[in-house]
């Protein structure tokens, strides 16, 4: 006798009907059954909660209670039994000649940019870009989804990659650290309500290589590979990856501006006294790499507490500014040499030194721990599990302090900048994964 599975049936707030029906339509399911609640849900006291279950679906109208009991219940209708995928139906590989400004629009109407201009992807720059690449064009690089496990993953080629590279105004010599990027299949985009935002540390020879900015206005629009190639890798997550629709795989609520190009930093590795962010990761100096990451974005500031003695406390402005960030991602700084340098001047000759400091003084108390939506949602479930720190966490008391974050690992520094002020800013970024450049040249 066939094992069946567990019977359940979808509940989705009704902000999301329209997302649903389109989902479990593209998975074979066009006509599965599926509750809806109010919205929102979060924030609300159980006796409004209460109430949400014990009154109608506002979609349907129906008793919700009695609705999912009859849609775990009710043998299926012949009209229900009916299966079948949604595909995307795909475009002609060639189009044209037309004139440039119907090309802009072609693409524009049918969201394959950012809505800026792009270069228009031609043969002919398609072909010198992948002459930036010893690698063929048919050649598979990695497959990547608008979110992991929501959605199924597209698999690209190179020549798929170049044909982005172009429309986003790289040139050819940048291609290898975009297919790098594109190797991880990590998206720059995320179908979250948060709204995401992703970063990308490139280190080695190839920073010099590709006249990347480290310098003055290192995280500004002031040069073409830093643009260029955090602008391929939203475009990427766009067009190969079916990211960035809103309403169906993007759903941040407010958006994040970090998304046009994301944050590319080159690390200013000579003005540094530390190892570079690659070496820290396992790889050699002279290797080329790029380290991706993703969180809520980027703060601004000098930090929360100012001096005015000859030497600041940098690490206690970097502690000020981490207390504000959600545990669910970790923290970045991006400091300035000169503020490394004083760093260093002070004890700290390593970037493990800093950051165990900031790990072991950046504190919370457990009852705001708990009270966090994060910790809920996220660390209570491994708490039960008898998963650390969680679990010992979970059995503190209220007025216990710990730290704001699990592991010293979830802490991450890079230097760059133009030592023209001791600046700095703070991401609430988690480090993913770091790729070779190299093997893409």
């Amino acid at each position: 006798m066939e094992k069946l599975g567990v019977p359940t049936t979808p509940l989705v707030t009704r902000a999301f009907k329209d997302l649903a029906i389109l989902n479990v339509a593209k998975r074979g399911m066009p006509h599965e059954r599926i509750t809806f609640t109010p919205h929102p849900v979060y924030g609300k006291p159980p006796e409004q909660l209460r109430a949400y279950v014990e009154g109608n679906d506002p979609v349907s109208g129906k008793p919700m209670m009695k609705e999912i009991v009859d849609a775990l219940t009710v043998p299926l209708t012949d009209e229900e039994k009916k299966t079948g995928m949604v595909r995307v139906a795909s475009g002609p590989a060639k189009f044209g000649p037309d004139t440039p400004a119907n090309l802009q629009q072609y693409y524009h109407d049918n969201g394959m940019t950012d809505y800026l201009p792009i270069i228009v992807p031609t043969e002919e720059a398609v072909a010198e870009m992948l002459a930036g690449t010893s690698h063929k064009p048919d050649e598979p690089v990695g497959k990547m989804a608008a979110a992991a496990g929501a959605y199924p993953p597209w698999e690209y080629t190179v020549k798929q990659v170049a044909i982005n590279a172009v429309m986003a105004g790289c040139r050819p010599e940048y291609f290898p650290v975009l297919l790098a990027m594109a190797s991880s299949g990590q998206t720059s985009l995320s179908s979250s309500t948060n709204s995401f935002a992703s970063a990308a540390i490139i280190n080695g020879p190839i920073r010099d290589k590709l006249q990347m900015n480290y310098g003055i206005g290192a995280l500004g629009p002031f040069a073409q590979p830093n643009a260029t190639i955090g602008r391929a890798w939203l475009l990427i997550s766009k067009n190969l990856a079916n990211g960035g629709i809103p309403g169906d795989t993007y759903m941040g609520s407010l958006g994040n501006n970090l998304n046009y190009n994301n944050l590319i930093i080159a690390e200013n590795e000579a003005a540094s006294p530390w190892a570079p962010f690659h070496v820290q990761k396992g790889f050699k100096a002279e290797e080329n790499v790029v380290s991706l990451f993703r969180g809520l974005g980027i703060v601004p500031g000098q930090g929360a507490r100012f001096t005015s003695t000859d030497t600041p406390k940098y690490e206690e402005q970097f502690s000020d500014l981490f207390n504000v960030f959600t545990g669910l991602f970790g923290g970045l700084v991006v400091a300035d040499p000169l503020i490394a340098q004083s760093l260093k001047e002070r004890g700290y000759d390593t970037k493990e030194k800093l950051i165990d400091w900031l790990h072991k003084n950046t504190v919370q108390s457990v009852k705001d721990y708990k009270g966090r939506n994060f910790a809920n949602g996220f660390d209570y479930p491994r708490a039960l599990k008898g998963l650390e720190p969680y679990a010992t966490w979970y059995k503190m008391p209220d007025d216990a302090m710990i730290p704001h974050w699990p592991r010293a690992s979830d802490i991450n520094i890079v230097v760059t900048g133009g030592q023209t002020n001791a600046f700095f800013q703070s991401a609430n970024l988690s480090y993913s994964v770091s790729i070779s450049i190299d093997k893409w040249m």
